[in-house]
């Protein structure tokens, strides 16, 4: 079942009752983001069950223990945003899956030959799929992306990630003069930024529903970061989400300010189409595919893990 993503930007008293998500509003506004609510005494309610992912980006909204609680034990993740309304904190449970120990021990052990070939197959799905995007929107030339992809070696030594990334930012937004890619630079790196900690947050809760450590990755390492192998299992998801960006900035909106219109189009990464395993599936359902992948690979079940494609 598609897990809802939910957006919270006015102040709201959120609680639960009866394994329902209560959200108490100073006043009863409409929110896209909650499909067919249930109104009652001036309250909205929604299954837990129901929901993947909450957003909070209002510094008046008070939220519960016992939610919290039945957040984690549904594997929920919950993202806070700071003062400029970008994501900063994501909270997931400790535990979900019941063979997790097992797992851990599996993954900490993973030999470096199969992490360098998990990061080849990695990377070789990221670059095919940038060159997609490239080609469907731009029409820019895509035989040395594709070339590219297939001279990956094991463990990437030729940074061949690098190059093909210098390729596809310069050619992604023509019309924007000396674009460059970065967390501090010019729009839209805002919607890029923003973007991609949803989707972090969408594979780090299909990390630990398949029982992985978010911290010990198959190539990023950085003492300082929590979410290493999100990190690396996200690069083939972000060129879906690049598609979305480049939907955004090509219809024409102004996209200086991440505006409400804005956001309601980025809160539907998580139900986008891609093509995994031979079906099209939501993006949020895919991940856990690929995670599950993933643990058959660290388990010493197979090699290979499954990337979505367009």
């Amino acid at each position: 079942m598609i897990k809802r993503t939910l957006y919270f930007e006015n102040p709201a008293y959120l609680s639960m009752k009866d394994k329902q998500l209560v959200i108490s509003l100073p006043e009863l506004k409409k929110n896209n983001s909650i499909q067919e609510p249930i109104i009652e005494n001036n309250k909205k309610t929604i299954p837990i069950e129901d929901i993947g992912v909450v957003i909070l980006d209002n510094k008046q909204i008070t939220i519960t223990h016992g939610l919290i609680e039945a957040f984690l034990k549904n594997n929920t993740a919950l993202i806070t945003c700071d003062s400029k309304h970008l994501p900063l904190g994501l909270l997931l449970p400790l535990e979900w899956n019941t063979v997790q120990s097992e797992r851990f021990k599996n993954q900490i052990k993973v030999s470096a030959p199969l992490k360098k070939q998990l990061w080849q197959q990695t990377i070789q799905a990221k670059i095919t799929n940038q060159a997609y995007v490239l080609d469907f929107f731009k029409r820019a030339t895509i035989i040395n992306m594709n070339k590219w992809a297939n001279e990956v070696k094991s463990g990437d030594p030729n940074n061949l990630e690098g190059r093909a990334a210098a390729y596809y930012w310069k050619n992604l937004f023509p019309e924007i003069t000396d674009f460059t890619r970065g967390r501090e630079e010019d729009m839209p790196n805002n919607l890029l930024n923003y973007a991609y900690a949803i989707l972090r947050a969408i594979i780090a809760r299909a990390l630990v529903g398949s029982g992985l450590l978010t911290t010990l990755g198959i190539h990023h390492k950085n003492r300082y970061n929590a979410y290493c192998l999100a990190d690396d299992i996200m690069e083939p998801y972000r060129p879906f989400v690049d598609k979305l960006i480049v939907e955004i900035v090509d219809s024409g909106i102004n996209c200086e300010e991440l505006t409400k219109e804005i956001k309601m189009k980025l809160l539907q990464i998580p139900v986008l189409d891609v093509n995994i395993d031979g079906k099209k599936r939501p993006l949020m359902i895919a991940a856990s595919y690929t995670t599950s992948s993933l643990s058959k690979c660290y388990d010493g079940e197979s090699r290979k893990i499954l990337y979505p494609e367009f």
